[in-house]
Order: structure tokens, then C-alpha cells, then sequence
């Protein structure tokens, strides 16, 4: 009795931390994975907390990478910043636990952390940093990859897909999906079109499949062992992008694919990042400001923010203080990023709300540049 009384406190004890790691109740045999745009896996070294709040930044750079599509999303103003916040963008959390055998045949795991996003301030914060958006839903193309390991070019089809594992699951992370065609007879006989690169005799046997998008690649060994992949991403009969990979591994040369095709989709359907404001040095009036407690406090918040890259006080009268803050965005994409809990409040609501649909070039609404101290 004692024991089991034991094991009950304690797994009382345990249920509150379980709790908060998961989205929800799962039964038995349910699996932790990221299904949506605003969900991410990434590997984890432990449950700590310092491991975790890395990979949730890793996550959430996964998620900026996919509803982007800019693979140098990362190397943008202000996103590494952002990151270091990943915590606050969080709807909920998990893991797994991978198992996978070894060349020698024994078992190795590996910890996945599975994040979940708030969609709303992922939105805003995209908004805020003006990145562009690729919208949703997206096209799925389909591949026509011939590989030549040497015996001569086979069509890669639905039945073999785990041959084109790296492919698919590069595009999965680009944020878009690749579909294969199923083999047919006259499918397999597209083979000699897609070595010359023939793109129109290719689209004419991609007709049945919808969209009209194509991904047309060879792979094949090079004279040092190597691999090479040329590819040509074809939309609607117009070839969008061309290029040649090589590498010493098959694995990355086929993914490269994914890549090229989620570039040329990025730059012809993603939509420019929303007007808040240019990037620039802006003057702003902060009331409130007490003693050299509220400033640390103030000038703390401030440099957290995402968009604020340097704060030079200029002058003092009273309780009020100007400040100059170099932003990556305008006093529009500043208040954006202070949201319902920054450390300074507008105190002047914006006079109409920002056009996320507006044609490039348009300005940005005025917005106050007058400020309270929360």
C-alpha cells in the first residue's frame, strides 16, 4: 500500500511538467510529428532547458524559412534576434524518440523536439521584419528524375519513392510538396526526353497530373565518381529555372531539386514583405522615464525588440526622453513587434490600419512617434 501510494505522489508530481510539453492528450501509439506550416522538428542532445530553447530557435527558423521560402531567410535584419525569442512564438510543444540501426547493425536514437507556433505572431512577426510571404495553398509539381547509376537512365516513379527520399523531403522543409508520376509504359518511355532535356515532350506526358508544373532532372555519375544533377523547373510550359549541381554525394545532389524549384516558385508567386515602414533611423519621445531605472528598463526592452538594431539617447526634459533607434523597419513595424506587452506603449494608435495587399512602393501609414512607459 505504501508503495503504491508512493508511485501515485509521484507520478502526480510528474503530470503537471508532461502536461505542459504536449498540445494535448495523445492514446497509445499516436506520434509526435510537425504536419503544418507553423510546425517544426529538429533534433535535440536532451529535455534540458538551455537544448530546448535552441532548438525551439531552430524550429521557428524552419517555419520563417518555409512560409518565406527564402533559404537565406535567416541571414536577413533582425530574424537571428527574433530567434533568440523563439520561446514567446510558442503554442505548444513534444518529443520523440527516433530509433534508427547502425551500419554495424546496432540500435542508436535520436531526440526529436516537435514545436508548434502561434500563427497569428509568427504572422506578425514576419509582417514586422518585412519578409516576403509565399502564400498558401501551394502548387505541387511533379518530378520527372531519370537516374543513371551506370546501367543506363530509369525513371524514378511512385513505387520507388524511397529513391528519391532526399528530394521530397528537402521540398517538405522548402515548404511545398513534389508528387511522382506512377509508371506507366508511356511514362517510363519519357525517359530519353527528360536525358535530353526535352521539357515540352516532358510536359506533354505530365498533362494528366495537375498543375501544369514540372521538375524535369537527370542524375548521373561524373568521370571522378562523383555525381552530377542538371535540372530545369518548368511552370505552365515556361521555363522558370535552370541549373546543374554536383557534389560527391547522390543524397545532396538530388536534393538540390527541392531548392531550385522552391526559388523559382518563391520569386514568381511570393508576396513582397508588408509596408511597415523603411528601414532608417527614427526619432522617438518616450514619457514616463523617472529615474536611471526606468531608462535600463527602457533601453532593455528596446534593443529585445527585433527591429531595433541601435538606440542613441538624444535628449532629456522632465520625465521625457528622445531617443534615435536605427530599425530595420518603421515606427509601423516597431509598434507591431512591442505588441500588447512591450516595453512602451503608442500614444497614438495607428490613424488607419496597415494594407498588407498594397502595391509595392506605398507608403506606409503615419504613425505617432510619441511613446508612455509601460
Amino acid at each position: 500500500m505504501r508503495r503504491s501510494l508512493f508511485v501515485m505522489m509521484f507520478l502526480a508530481l510528474c503530470l503537471p511538467v508532461a502536461t505542459m510539453a504536449q498540445s494535448g492528450l495523445r492514446t497509445e501509439g499516436d506520434v509526435a510529428t510537425a504536419s503544418g506550416a507553423y510546425e517544426a522538428e529538429v533534433p535535440v542532445n536532451s529535455q534540458g532547458e538551455s537544448d530546448r530553447n535552441g532548438a525551439l530557435a531552430r524550429a521557428l527558423g524552419n517555419v520563417l524559412t518555409k512560409l518565406s521560402g527564402d533559404r537565406s531567410v535567416l541571414s536577413r535584419p533582425g530574424v537571428m534576434q527574433a530567434l533568440r525569442d523563439a520561446k514567446n512564438y510558442v503554442a505548444s510543444y513534444d518529443y520523440r524518440q527516433d530509433q534508427s540501426t547502425s551500419a554495424s547493425g546496432a540500435p542508436s536514437y535520436r531526440t526529436m523536439l516537435v514545436a508548434r507556433f502561434r500563427q497569428d505572431d509568427v504572422d506578425g512577426l514576419i509582417s514586422a521584419l518585412g519578409l516576403p510571404l509565399w502564400p498558401q495553398p501551394r502548387p505541387k509539381p511533379v518530378i520527372w528524375l531519370a537516374i543513371d547509376d551506370g546501367s543506363g537512365p530509369r525513371l524514378v516513379t511512385v513505387q520507388q519513392a524511397n529513391a528519391a527520399r532526399p528530394l521530397l523531403n528537402r521540398a517538405i522543409e522548402r515548404g511545398f510538396k513534389l508528387g511522382l508520376p506512377t509508371g506507366s509504359a508511356a511514362e517510363q518511355a519519357v525517359v530519353g526526353a527528360i536525358w535530353r532535356q526535352d521539357t515540352a515532350a516532358v510536359a506533354r506526358a505530365s498533362s494528366r497530373y495537375a498543375p501544369p508544373m514540372q521538375l524535369v532532372g537527370k542524375l548521373y555519375r561524373d568521370s571522378t565518381g562523383g555525381w552530377v544533377a542538371d535540372w530545369v523547373f518548368v511552370d505552365g510550359g515556361k521555363e522558370l529555372n535552370k541549373w546543374t549541381v554536383k557534389d560527391s554525394d547522390a543524397r545532396r545532389a538530388m536534393s538540390s531539386g527541392a531548392d531550385g524549384a522552391a526559388d523559382a516558385l518563391v520569386k514568381r508567386y511570393a508576396k513582397a514583405g508588408a509596408a511597415t515602414g523603411a528601414a532608417g533611423t527614427y526619432t522617438i519621445a518616450v514619457t514616463g522615464v523617472d529615474s536611471a531605472e526606468d531608462y535600463m528598463r527602457l533601453a532593455a526592452g528596446l534593443r529585445e525588440n527585433p527591429v531595433v538594431r541601435n538606440i542613441t539617447p538624444l535628449r532629456a526634459s522632465g520625465n521625457r526622453l528622445e531617443l534615435s533607434l536605427e530599425m530595420t523597419a518603421g515606427l509601423a513595424g516597431l509598434n507591431r513587434m512591442l505588441g500588447e506587452n512591450g516595453v512602451i506603449v503608442p500614444l497614438a494608435p495607428l490613424p488607419v490600419p496597415i494594407d498588407e495587399d498594397a502595391a509595392p512602393g506605398t507608403p506606409p501609414p503615419p504613425a505617432s512617434n510619441e511613446y508612455r512607459l509601460r
